[in-house]
């Protein structure tokens, strides 16, 4: 019996639905390597961290989450906030930097970036600013 599309006599309707593959976020070596990274954190990821996880200010961030090729030190994808915390090799890199947060951004992400001294000598200072930045994006998309 030879199979065509649509009805066959005697047969039952045949219908097929695809459905689009999923968007990853990432490809596996880079989600490997932010597995490799959450291993190593820095003593300012540490201090940051134990204030915001858990949904401390009412959003859950995931740190070391890879997005596209890179790998933020903190992410709220519900939120659509990143933090990154940079030390003194950041001066060295202000270009990739730049390139990083514009592609972020394109994703749909706001990024705020605090040095690690700021996180070790201004923890409240640090949360604040946070706080004001998760209030701007809500109070942005409320407008939209």
């Amino acid at each position: 019996m030879l199979f065509k599309w649509g009805r066959l006599e005697g047969a039952v309707e045949l219908r097929i639905t695809i459905f689009a593959m999923p968007k990853f976020r990432s490809n596996p070596k880079t989600m490997h390597q932010a597995g490799e990274l959450r291993k190593e954190s820095t003593p300012a990821e540490v201090k940051l961290w134990s204030r915001i996880r858990n949904d401390q200010l009412g959003v859950n961030f995931r740190r070391q989450h890879a997005v596209g090729i890179y790998i933020p030190d903190f992410c709220s994808p519900k939120a659509k906030l990143i933090i990154e915390l940079d030390g003194s090799q950041h001066l060295e890199q202000e270009e990739y930097d730049e390139e990083r947060t514009k592609y972020l951004g394109s994703q749909g992400y706001k990024v705020i970036r605090f040095w690690n001294n700021d996180v070790m000598n201004n923890i409240e200072g640090v949360i604040l600013t946070i706080v004001h930045a998760l209030e701007d994006k809500e109070k942005n998309e409320k407008e939209v």
